[in-house]
């Protein structure tokens, strides 16, 4: 009989724990309300509370804050990420969830700002900011929503990832844990809209075209997209022109894009917009988050992480980085990322064993995290997770790897005298970041292959022999390039690139495929990372400087982190070129104000690496033994 009881109850369990989470189980287990939470200036800011039913139990709260709207709006309306992401799962655990439209956006009152300065030295209640807010709304909830057990975590990705770094900065004392994912971090020299001062155009006119219209009062209507007059994006960027055509299409009611405009170098502007700033004792749990292969903010997830490692010495801080596109942790298996496969579910893998039970055990005291590394890194090319005690590695090496002659990289210096590689950088024809015609800008270009400008003369192309062992990197690659060019300024590109074998293909039964035709993969040119330097912040971001022409010159940059193995039988390649269009603006090739200049200011330029025994160009490889 006790085996029988025992039986029963071990099938309910799994009877439990399989429930389908759906609209309908939601909307059974919990309640919706909608509130205005004053703040402590008196602007209200709409936040829409999830709580379970269940009284038997306190609860801890997960929140995000954000500009894009805490839609459905209605408290018989319910969010269907609800049930269709991981978050299921914390429904399951009963997590009171969240979801607060940010100062100025949607329902809430007051002015919106983008990325709003952190303030640390506030002295009256009109002093605020998103650490304020956050502070002020979590205050309130803990002390108005019932059966709440006083812990709160907070995440978000990209915008909501900067608003969780504020919270974390918020002082909050309920606020437990926090997981920054993909996080707004620097505007200037990595994220979004600037690449070490290289303006990103597509998608800085993309995004502002829309998310920046002016909003007068609080409303659920969005802005209106708006209408390009065709859909090829390299027609379209390369037809309307220069930057300030593009300001004239967006107009004068959009503010930051004039603040873009108007803020042309890294002036105390940007650096007040620096979410690294006052990153000191930072009391929660941290978890950062990022995606090795994010077009938008991968410098955000690694430099973050690294902040609050030397400010914050004593922080709990973790980083995980995966194989994914912006936010792909949360969507999709994270199998595979354009034609580029990675050999198990590693989105699952995230969630399952690393987001889930770092919240549940800062939150509800449930399980261990013994397990989970300083450094939680997936190695692309190995395929596979390691689990590291730092960032970047013990053992990690900066390697110089030198171009030579016939396009060869070796780990040996030239021995040539005034060697160089050459090619004509024309803004009228700049190189694409994709072969394909596109109505945008895709999450697939970052493992791209590059044969297609492997064929472009402008584009230059240097590899190493064939690979007798595997060669693993994990770090920041930087560039140290010895260049002249005939003009004033000119961009430099660097792309590191895994050169696949010849007759190379995937065994299908380890890499599985949502495609129905495969991609030759035969020689494949996978983009490992890739980075843009506006040459004339070569010697600083604040005050740039013209190129003597013809006048050797070091331009030397860092790339965002890398986490990948060259697997024996393949070879590195480094391609340089001077454009890569529309993911950043052309620059005209002559010092001037690039922001405001005329479609006739832009000219031709000859650009030469250099790579003898006196002027050697190297990429600085870490290399990890």
């Amino acid at each position: 009989m006790r085996f029988i009881i025992i039986f029963c109850f071990g099938l309910f369990q799994l009877f439990a724990n399989a429930q389908t989470i759906n609209e309908a189980w939601v909307k059974e287990h919990y309640t919706k309300k909608e509130y205005t939470i004053v703040m402590r200036d008196g602007v209200k800011l709409f936040t829409t509370v999830y709580a379970p039913k269940d009284n038997s139990e306190k609860h801890p709260f997960l929140m995000t804050r954000t500009p894009y709207s805490c839609a459905p709006y209605g408290e018989e309306n319910y969010q269907p990420r609800l049930w269709n992401f991981h978050w299921r799962e914390y429904l399951k655990e009963g997590y009171i969830f969240v979801f607060q439209d940010v100062r100025g956006r949607w329902m809430s009152e007051g002015t919106f700002m983008d990325v709003r300065p952190f303030n640390p030295n506030k002295k009256s209640k009109k002093d605020i900011d998103e650490a304020s807010d956050t502070y002020d709304a979590v205050d309130w909830l803990v002390k108005n929503i019932p059966n709440n057990n006083g812990n709160v975590g907070v995440f978000g990705t990209s915008y909501p990832g900067f608003y969780s770094t504020m919270a974390a900065l918020s002082g909050h004392p309920a606020i437990k844990a926090v997981s920054p994912q993909a996080p707004v971090t620097e505007w200037f020299k990595g994220d979004d809209f600037h690449h070490n001062g290289a303006f990103m155009l597509c998608d800085a006119f993309n995004f502002y075209s829309g998310f920046g219209q002016p909003r007068p009062k609080p409303t659920t209507i969005g802005p209106k997209e708006f209408e390009h007059y065709t859909n090829d994006i390299y027609k379209y960027y390369l037809e309307v022109g220069a930057i300030k055509n593009f300001s004239k299409l967006m107009g004068d009611s959009i503010l930051f894009w004039n603040d873009l405009m108007n803020h042309p170098n890294y002036d105390e502007w940007w650096k007040a917009r620096d979410a690294r700033v006052g990153c000191k004792n930072v009391k929660p749990a941290m978890l950062t988050v990022g995606g090795l292969f994010d077009a938008e903010d991968c410098f955000g997830a690694w430099r973050l992480y690294e902040a609050i490692e030397k400010q914050s010495p004593e922080t709990n801080n973790k980083i995980v980085m995966g194989p994914w596109f912006h936010g792909g942790w949360s969507k999709g298996d994270g199998s595979f990322l354009g034609n580029v496969r990675f050999g198990s579910k590693t989105s699952e893998y995230f969630q399952n064993t690393i987001e889930i039970p770092f919240f549940n055990y800062y939150l509800k005291g449930k399980g261990s995290i013994d397990k989970l590394a300083e450094a939680s890194i997936f190695f692309s090319g190995e395929n596979a997770w390691r689990n590291l005690s730092a960032w970047p590695p013990k053992g990690m090496t900066p390697t110089p790897i030198y171009f030579n002659d016939r396009g060869l990289l070796s780990f040996n210096k030239s021995s040539s005298q005034n060697s160089f590689t050459n090619y004509i950088s024309d803004p009228s024809k700049p190189v694409p970041f994709t072969e394909d015609v596109l109505d945008g800008r895709t999450r697939e270009y970052m493992t791209d292959d590059q044969r297609f400008a492997s064929r472009r003369p402008d584009v230059i192309t240097f590899k190493t022999d064939v690979l007798e062992d595997d060669l693993t990197l994990a770090g920041t690659v930087i560039a140290d390039l010895k260049v002249a060019i005939s003009t004033t300024d000119a961009d430099f590109v660097v792309k590191v690139i895994d050169v696949f074998p010849d007759g190379f293909v995937y065994d299908t039964l380890v890499f599985s495929s949502n495609k129905e035709n495969d991609y030759l993969m035969d020689g494949y040119e996978m983009l490992v990372r890739g980075e843009i330097m506006r040459g004339r912040f070569r010697n600083s971001f604040e005050k740039p400087e013209a190129f003597d022409p013809n006048k050797v010159t070091t331009v030397k940059f860092e790339l965002p982190d890398v986490a990948h193995t060259f697997k024996k039988g393949h070879r590195l390649m480094i391609q340089v070129q001077s454009s890569w269009f529309p993911l950043a603006d052309r620059n005209p090739q002559q010092f001037i104000d690039i922001y405001h200049c005329e479609d006739k200011d832009f000219v031709k330029s000859e650009v030469k690496l250099f790579h003898d025994a006196m002027n050697a160009s190297t990429i600085i490889l870490p290399i990890l033994k």
